[in-house]
């Protein structure tokens, strides 16, 4: 996905085998969608914390975060109940997330990527934040894009 793209339309439970209610999202709310390559990992686990610790900053734009790895389901709820996550995971265990996003591996095709994107209420893709070793970067990027469009 590219910049001015439109998000695709998904379907996937969250980390509590609960329906993401993507379809009443999507075109309402402005969707943060964080990529990174696994859970308990310290750069993973810092920067879901740090989207946990900021969520309320995001709730001020309307907006839903949505982490994604291919871990499990059980890994994600394990991971969301030990850091206390307030937002939604996706087990994307068979990667359709990330080629439909388009989120590249990084260390020679070893690692998935850590990739943001944010999505405004139009389902458009209006940033995209791309580094692996910057994790709290990612949550500054987003916020920052929120800001600027005015959402």
């Amino acid at each position: 996905m590219k910049i001015g793209d439109p998000c695709p339309e998904i379907a996937f439970d969250n980390q509590h085998g609960k329906p993401i209610p993507f379809k009443e999202i999507l075109g309402s709310k402005n969707i943060i969608f964080f990529f990174y390559p696994k859970n308990f990992t310290p750069g993973c686990t810092k920067e879901a914390c740090v989207f946990r610790d900021k969520y309320t900053d995001f709730e001020q734009f309307d907006c839903e975060v949505i982490g994604v790895s291919s871990d499990s389901k059980k890994s994600h709820r394990s991971f969301s109940d030990t850091f206390n996550l307030n937002y939604h995971l996706i087990a994307d265990h068979k990667e359709r997330l990330r080629k439909l996003f388009h989120v590249p591996k990084n260390l020679f095709g070893l690692v998935p990527g850590r990739v943001t994107f944010v999505i405004n209420k139009k389902g458009i893709c209006i940033g995209i934040f791309n580094s692996m070793i910057n994790s709290n970067g990612h949550i500054k990027y987003a916020l920052q894009c929120l800001k600027e469009n005015n959402l």
